[in-house]
């Protein structure tokens, strides 16, 4: 059986200390657990590296650690990720604001990983990015891939 490759987005790290949310905390800690016991195989990326070392320390060498802790792999950019990432701007799916967001997207596209974990609900977690991302990514020659919380991935046990 095929392990699943999932993307942790920038909002993961955080919610890893999210102390003032202790909800998206447990299950962030339990995506982690789930990724050290082999269930899923972690990606990240450069892009996700450069958003984490604008946190204050010491947060951003506990975020920066989960990287080489959990064996997660850090995915380079690419002119790809950036010219597919330009098209969910352009098609209205993310705000040109926000742009690091729809290369996050691109990264998971392009780099053919299963789905794309985060807590970003206004930008990347919607109905909306879901639907319309899927469109894009038809027409590009990529295949659709999930978009999901922690929340949403994890064996919830209570």
């Amino acid at each position: 059986m095929r392990i699943p490759k999932v993307y942790l987005e920038t909002s993961v790290f955080n919610f890893v200390f999210a102390d003032n949310d202790p909800e998206k905390q447990r299950d962030t800690l339990a995506l982690f657990s789930e990724i050290a016991q082999g269930k899923y195989e972690p990606y990240t990326s450069d892009y996700v590296f450069g958003e984490l070392v604008r946190a204050q320390e010491p947060k951003q060498s506990k975020m920066l650690h989960l990287i080489s802790e959990y064996g997660i792999v850090t995915l380079p950019s690419s002119d790809e990720v950036k010219r597919l990432a330009a098209l969910y701007v352009l098609e209205g799916i993310i705000p040109a604001k926000y742009d690091t967001d729809a290369l996050h997207i691109a990264a998971t596209t392009v780099n053919d990983i299963d789905f794309i974990v985060s807590y970003n609900f206004q930008h990347i977690v919607k109905r909306k990015t879901v639907t319309m991302t899927e469109v894009v990514n038809i027409r590009e020659g990529y295949r659709r891939i999930g978009i999901y919380s922690p929340t949403e991935v994890i064996d919830y046990v209570e």
